[in-house]
């Protein structure tokens, strides 16, 4: 049963029962914050580990992170009040500010031992990581020791089912109030509550994306990745962040099994989550029956037999090489994964166009992809088809369908007010990279990328490139549309119109 929960268009109407009447309640905000911190400081004990098996002397950091984390949560707790339920605007702003905040935080390892010791950087690096991003500013990962490259992925698989999510879960004194966190966390218009429980649907949820976790980490294990590479090579799959241990990323790893096996866990974390609950539980009717699924599906065929069959012509071979590397770099890139095992900047031009709009169609609803969301494309061709038929049927009546479903005349002009606001914010990041001296390839590559959620784009931020030279204005401006894009849009930009702080 889908439950359509369309986030606000801008600008929001003033008297708007969602936003009128309710004071904002900073303490509201400050506690339900502060409990994230918590939840962040215990993700630390998996790199800590490492740290001490290592024994690469990080250990020390990792515990005084730990401790000062709990100790600055439990201080704004002090003086803040337990929240009862949170409003719809209270919601919003600790989404928002959570976000920042938790980038915040998670830059302080890769500042304090020296090895991103630039603010910007680690900043970026981060921001890049729990927005399941992938873009990286570093030139050598592999510099890097393997407890900070734990913690690094870590980040995306944190972000990539969602901090707050989590929060939901586990925090029971969010009760209703977990609602409104969970509706501006959660990507796509349409979201498939599965329990009545708002909590119960986060663990379910977590639950399965935990399942697929341990899954991917022992099958890349049998494929004979180290645990330490299976384990970081999972977290960026299933988060479809692509952040990788290797400098070279998959293509660090020659054997077809192992691709294949990434293969299918990115297509997997491209899916809704909702349907892959049932498909555990032995009903796969919903796979089948689910539009967006279907569409997807056909997205990633087409794209790749169009980009396999230009690759074919232009003179390459017709192998099991050149079918894997085409299946790959489609699905690692429509599922805003990023992952790549061949240098896609030397494929013919027009399948790199092919990426590219596969960079802004994405995955679908309630998967851990980016990307304006299949869902969002079906309803922009249907309702394009309505307005045709209404051409030579004037008086006819044709509601937009998905499926057997008709979508609320509310919803479609929210699907399109994003899609809109999504290219013109795409649009306005190109002229502004462009801007600080980027040729228009890169800077049209690097904010598809990011504002995507994908990774690596094209130009000199393609497939075997990084971010390292943008200016430090330009990565500021990348990070915040990592943000935009994996918090899709409203959720950022709302705070900021006049309607949003007025009682």
């Amino acid at each position: 049963m889908f439950l359509l929960f369309p986030k606000p268009s801008l600008p929001l109407k003033n008297g708007s029962p969602e936003l009128k009447g309710h004071a904002l309640r900073f303490s509201n905000v400050a506690y339900t914050i502060s409990n994230l911190w918590l939840i962040l400081s215990g993700s630390f004990l998996l790199p800590l580990g490492f740290s001490i098996y290592e024994k690469d002397g990080l250990s020390l950091l990792f515990i005084l992170q730990m401790v000062g984390m709990v100790l600055f949560s439990l201080i704004v707790r002090f003086f803040a009040r337990t929240p009862t339920e949170l409003t719809i605007r209270e919601g919003f702003l600790t989404v928002s500010i959570s976000w920042i905040t938790l980038s915040l935080f998670g830059a302080v390892p890769f500042m304090a031992s020296g090895f991103i010791p630039d603010f910007t950087d680690a900043f970026f690096e981060t921001m890049s990581g729990f927005t399941t991003t992938g873009a990286t500013i570093l030139k050598d990962i592999e510099a890097l020791p393997k407890s900070l490259l734990v913690w690094r992925n870590m980040t995306q698989w944190l972000g990539g089912m969602g901090v707050i999510a989590l929060a939901v879960a586990i925090l029971p004194f969010l009760g209703a109030g977990g609602l409104q966190l969970f509706k501006a966390e959660v990507p796509g218009p349409i979201k498939e509550k599965i329990s009545s429980r708002i909590s119960e649907t986060a663990k379910i949820l977590w639950g399965v994306y935990l399942i697929f976790t341990f899954a991917e980490i022992i099958l890349l294990m049998l494929g004979g990745l180290s645990f330490f590479e299976s384990l970081c090579t999972t977290f960026g799959t299933l988060a479809t962040g692509g952040f990788s241990p290797r400098n070279a990323s998959i293509a660090a790893y020659a054997s077809p099994y192992v691709h294949y096996i990434i293969i299918l866990f990115m297509f997997i974390a491209g899916v809704n989550f909702s349907l892959h609950y049932w498909g555990l539980k032995g009903r796969f009717n919903p796979y089948f029956a689910n539009p967006e699924f279907r569409f997807f599906t056909g997205v990633t065929i087409l794209a790749f037999v169009c980009i396999m069959a230009i690759r074919f012509l232009h003179g390459e071979t017709l192998a099991e090489d050149l079918f894997r590397s085409s299946l790959f770099q489609t699905v690692s890139i429509i599922t805003t994964t990023g992952f790549v095992t061949q240098d896609y900047e030397k494929w013919p031009l027009v399948t790199r166009l092919v990426l590219l709009a596969l960079m802004f169609i994405g995955g679908c609803t309630s998967s851990t992809g980016g990307g304006i969301k299949n869902v969002r494309i079906q309803v922009l061709l249907r309702f394009i088809g309505t307005e045709v038929r209404k051409i030579f049927q004037h008086h006819g009546v044709f509601p937009v369908k998905i499926g057997e479903r008709p979508v609320s005349e509310n919803v479609v002009s929210n699907i399109i007010a994003f899609i809109v606001l999504y290219l013109l914010i795409a649009s306005f990041g190109v002229l502004f990279m462009a801007g600080l001296g980027l040729d228009l390839d890169t800077a049209l590559g690097a904010v598809a990328a990011t504002l995507g959620n994908v990774g690596p784009g094209i130009g000199t931020v393609g497939a075997v490139e990084n971010y390292s030279h943008i200016p430090i204005v330009g990565k500021w401006g990348l990070s915040v549309l990592m943000l935009i894009g994996r918090l899709e849009i409203f959720t950022v930009l709302v705070i900021f119109t006049g309607h949003f702080w007025r009682r």
